[in-house]
């Protein structure tokens, strides 16, 4: 018989989680649930705004095309918003750029209501890209410093996984005001409160304080062993976000199309389709970002997320070809949602955990924003794939779907970082 000791009860991962580091998670995450609404409101209103402000009728052909144009837009926004704020955010700190960054978003995310032209609008959605992007580089890093390391990845999860309250909140606000997109823009300036917290109660995190050389950019790209994670973290970030702009997003044109076959009216069509993405799918796509976090605690980082990947191959065109009724979708976009979303809570927890701590918010924006910009370009193929004569959105989507395959190969290249400490 042993002799060895009884190996100690695992500790909740929650226990002896002070106040304070609940309140930053609570404070970077309203931060990011408004940050996504920002984003996602356009998706539920674009044609409204559109045919107000071109002005056009229903079935113009420019609709789409500045649909995406504005998307696209957005993007590039987010990708130089996440990076030049990062990088401000490890030079400057945490908390005097987070401020920031949701003042931006917030104030230009108002003024959005007084936007007469698409160059105005287009101005605008850029500006407020700008402060989404920063808000998830500096969130990002902020929770990851704070939280024990045995917390970090469920607290990471949960910061990204608040998302799914944004894409609620424009969903009600998108079905609240109707045609009347305007005011919807205007709910956007609320976040702006959030800075008298952050400014009362927050402090920098210790590992920043110790450090405060932040090398930015240049330092990211010229060292070789954080270059290879960055870029491969690029790349990586792209395949993910990727997969959300030009797959996640479409669960709504399944179901409108769908419902639109079978005699509709148009009208309702958007209205309901609306609700299947905004409501169903999204609560789907919430609790696979829950689950990422306990299950890469358990699997590991890189093996949840080729988990997600390779049931995303699966889900996908299970979703595009088999419904035959609305309920089918009302059952199915719950677990499209899951896989082709959930994996975004993945990049909070392990982006941060790859890069130390003078380069952490500049790498995570570089990864996870800077993907959003290769992802313009996938928006832009996107597009046009879904043009193409002989091509319906059922197999547009399912081929769109297959940029699952060069993120399982991307992943391999990266390192585990489970049970590491953070890189210093």
């Amino acid at each position: 018989m042993s002799n060895s000791p009884p190996s100690p009860e695992p500790v909740p991962w929650h226990r002896g989680i002070t106040g304070y580091q609940w309140f930053v998670l609570a404070v970077a995450s309203a931060g990011w649930v408004f940050d996504i609404y920002e984003g996602q409101i356009f998706n539920i209103t674009r044609l409204d705004m559109l045919l107000d402000i071109l002005p056009a009728a229903p079935d113009d052909p420019r609709l789409p095309y500045y649909g995406d144009l504005f998307l696209g837009v957005f993007l590039v926004g987010g990708a130089l918003g996440g990076v030049t704020f990062g990088a401000l955010a490890d030079r400057f700190g945490r908390l005097p750029i987070l401020s920031a960054t949701i003042l931006t978003y917030s104030v230009f995310s108002g003024l959005t209501y007084f936007a007469q032209s698409i160059e105005q609008a287009a101005a605008l959605r850029f500006l407020v890209a700008l402060g989404t992007g920063g808000e998830w580089s500096v969130g990002a890093a902020l929770v990851a410093e704070v939280f024990p390391a045995r917390a970090r990845a469920q607290a990471g999860a949960i910061f990204h996984a608040s998302s799914i309250m944004g894409t609620w909140l424009a969903g009600l606000a998108g079905m609240a005001v109707g045609a009347q997109w305007r005011f919807a823009y205007l709910l956007g300036v609320l976040p702006a409160v959030l800075i008298l917290l952050v400014r009362a109660r927050m402090v920098e995190p210790t590992a920043w304080k110790g450090v405060k050389s932040g090398g930015g950019l240049g330092e990211l790209l010229s060292d070789s062993r954080w270059r290879r994670r960055a870029l491969l973290g690029l790349l990586f970030g792209a395949t993910g976000l990727g997969m959300f702009w030009g797959v996640t997003v479409a669960g709504q044109d399944l179901v409108r199309q769908f419902l639109e076959r079978g005699g509709v009216a148009a009208g309702e069509a958007r209205a309901t389709s609306k609700f299947a993405y905004s409501i169903v799918e999204t609560t789907g796509g919430g609790l696979g970002l829950l689950a990422f976090g306990p299950l890469c605690v358990r699997w590991g980082r890189r093996r949840t997320f080729l988990f997600f990947q390779a049931v995303t191959l699966l889900i996908v065109p299970i979703t595009c070809y088999l419904p035959t009724a609305y309920w089918h979708y009302l059952a199915l976009l719950p677990l499209y949602g899951f896989f082709t979303l959930g994996i975004h809570a993945g990049f909070a927890v392990y982006f941060p955990e790859l890069f130390p701590t003078r380069l952490r918010a500049t790498a995570a924006g570089f990864c996870f924003n800077g993907g959003r910009l290769l992802s313009a370009v996938f928006l832009v193929f996107s597009g046009w794939l879904k043009a193409q004569p002989g091509i319906d959105l059922q197999l547009a989507v399912t081929l769109l779907s297959l940029i699952a395959v060069p993120g399982i190969i991307l992943v391999c290249l990266l390192p585990e970082t489970k049970g590491q400490p953070l890189p210093e």
